[in-house]
């Protein structure tokens, strides 16, 4: 990457596709953010620039190279893809941007000391915890076969209450339909994989809204 192009890019802030980070003392919350990218659409992660778009970089680059390698390696499961770069801003001075594209393996979760996994996905400008919903609809939608399901009283109840409300939440349509929280949460996955639904994640409460129609 020319300096010129990522220049361009850090003007436009950060986004669902870019993050910066001003360095790399903390990688356990860098991963995050590459597996938030690697289970969304893909995005580049640059170390050596602050929130406030100043491109500052890296005096010893090797250094966080190998810092965040490992926490990747480390980290990170199952294991993803990405490149790495450096973009020279200056006689001593780089920045580290580390490309990551969708992954057909989703979902990737970050492993802490404890060995509990947590899973990521990009919104907007920042990686939040995928709740189990999301979780599910990337694990059986990542062979991209074709889902089906019967309409039968609680997709009926489903969409009277879309034909209502703008937006549903698994608690809200389990509540309206009276069947338990599982069987409501299956429903939506099931209805998004047919993408007769799509998913909104929310730091609190992912939203499930009618898909939109070819063409609309």
């Amino acid at each position: 990457m020319e300096l010129r192009l990522l220049k361009e890019l850090v003007k436009k802030g950060e986004s669902q596709h870019l993050e910066f980070k001003l360095k790399s003392s903390h990688p356990e919350k860098i991963v995050r953010e590459i597996v938030a990218f690697a289970n969304t659409h893909g995005g580049k992660l640059m170390v050596g620039v602050g929130d406030d778009m100043r491109i500052k970089g890296l005096k010893d680059i090797a250094e966080d190279e190998f810092i965040l390698f490992r926490a990747i390696e480390k980290l990170i499961f199952p294991k993803l893809e990405y490149q790495s770069e450096r973009v020279a801003i200056g006689s001593d001075m780089e920045v580290l941007v580390i490309h990551v594209p969708k992954s057909p393996d989703k979902p990737h979760y970050v492993v802490d000391a404890t060995g509990e996994r947590k899973a990521y996905v990009r919104v907007a400008d920042k990686s939040i915890q995928a709740s189990r919903e999301m979780k599910e609809i990337m694990r059986r939608g990542r062979h991209g076969q074709d889902v089906r399901f019967q309409y039968g009283e609680k997709e009926k109840k489903l969409m009277e209450l879309l034909d209502s409300k703008q937006s549903v939440t698994v608690d809200l349509f389990a509540t309206f339909a009276g069947i338990p929280r599982r069987m409501a949460s299956n429903t939506l996955v099931v209805m998004v994989l047919a993408r007769v639904l799509e998913v909104h994640p929310r730091e609190m409460l992912d939203q499930f809204t009618m898909a939109m129609l070819p063409g609309r």
